[in-house]
């Protein structure tokens, strides 16, 4: 399925992508000089003063590998399998609102890239395109991530929605009591943008004026999408806008996940999970997988690194459900020690987005080959056949964890 706008950067993006991106920073670079300010600000940016999401990519280097030498591997298997499901590298496409902002494709062409792959996609609710397109993409795992915006009524009927279109589980988000302090958006004029008028938009427009491939293809694409998959009652599809105050007004508790098990069936894995109360609580009320992970660092900011909570999450678990960690992996390598880590697999977010936005699908499916090729050189170097067999002995870490 091909998006108005898309065409506009399709005949240049082979040649580019192959020649041109050695790692996720240069697709980093690209993605910024393509979009608007507030764009990539709104996919590169954290809370406050950013220090989790440095912290998020920087805590890899506190942990180091010990490789076994002289092992010949003649095959790397670098399958996994998240909730019986098979994929084939232990890494799926994080939920990221907004998409269709950073490209017309957005969600659609982004979980088809992972499908392409044969790995796993999570849809976020803050979504411009319909679930059901976004299923079709893919005959890989797609997951649903749910937020309360709309109230209970729009949620349980996305959730009826993903159950029809064929979604295998349900990711509950629990870490947005209210949105974090994301300086960067307003400083751009990201609410301005989205719902202002026009003499508030007026002195946020050179951004655009300056971009003129992104604002030709989202022109083309017919402007600021609505949120497909919030339908209000007698309303239809929920505005995009700036979603603070709607995460405000509809904050998940340990409560609703009552409503939530009857409502879907299907396996829940709760995201947002930082400290071993919660894993155990998550256990509790039936999650059949934990997601380590402070939202990116755009939520609390002085939140731990996701990957330095790992260990206690897994031990917190014990075996009960499924652990998987969210937040900045860069490299195949920060995969491979998550998993000695304890993870059975990890979500990327930024890392696709940035591909998202330099080149549509194939930048999205050019950052998932980089990040599978590092996986399986970094297994063979090493001296680890497969990554069902990567365990601590792998990696050192400080005393202090």
């Amino acid at each position: 399925m091909q998006f108005a706008g898309e065409k506009l950067f399709k005949k240049r993006m082979p040649s580019q992508v192959s020649s041109r991106v050695i790692n996720i920073a240069d697709l980093r670079r690209l993605a910024q000089r393509r979009l608007p300010k507030v764009i990539f600000d709104y996919i590169d940016g954290g809370a406050d003063d950013e220090i989790t999401l440095r912290e998020n990519c920087r805590v890899f280097e506190d942990v180091t590998f010990r490789p076994q030498q002289a092992v010949f591997i003649e095959n790397c298997d670098l399958r996994s399998t998240v909730l019986g499901q098979e994929i084939s590298f232990p890494a799926l496409l994080a939920p990221v609102g907004y998409s269709r902002l950073v490209h017309p494709g957005g969600e659609v062409a982004a979980a088809r890239a992972a499908g392409e792959a044969g790995t796993g996609f999570i849809l976020s609710t803050i979504s411009g395109h319909k679930l059901e397109n976004v299923k079709a993409a893919s005959r890989h795992p797609v997951w649903y991530q749910l937020y309360l915006v709309g109230g209970r009524e729009a949620a349980e009927a996305a959730i009826e929605r993903a159950r029809f279109a064929g979604f295998s589980a349900l990711v509950i988000t629990i870490d947005t009591p209210v949105a974090g302090m994301r300086e960067r958006d307003p400083r751009n004029g990201m609410k301005e943008i989205l719902g202002g008028s026009l003499w508030a938009k007026l002195p946020f427009l050179p951004q655009f004026l300056s971009h003129p491939g992104w604002l030709i293809s989202f022109l083309r694409d017919g402007g600021v999408p609505n949120l497909e998959n919030i339908i209000l009652p007698n309303l239809g599809p929920m505005p995009l806008i700036d979603v603070s105050a709607a995460l405000a007004a509809s904050v998940i508790t340990w409560n609703d996940f009552g409503w939530l098990r009857k409502a879907w069936a299907g396996p829940i894995l709760v995201k947002g999970v930082l400290t071993a109360e919660d894993a155990r609580r998550s256990v509790d009320h039936g999650a059949a997988g934990v997601i380590v992970s402070n939202h990116g660092g755009r939520q609390l900011d002085g939140a731990p690194a996701a990957l330095r909570v790992l260990p206690e999450i897994v031990g917190a678990v014990n075996g009960q459900a499924e652990v998987l960690m969210d937040g900045g992996v860069r490299r195949g390598g920060d995969i491979v020690k998550a998993l000695c880590l304890g993870a059975r697999a990890v979500l990327i977010g930024r890392a696709y987005a940035y591909g998202l936005g330099a080149f549509g699908h194939a930048g999205v499916s050019r950052a998932i080959a980089i990040l599978r090729a590092d996986v399986e050189r970094t297994l063979r170097l090493l001296g680890c056949a497969s990554v069902a067999d990567l365990n601590p002995s792998f990696v050192q870490c400080p005393g202090s964890w």
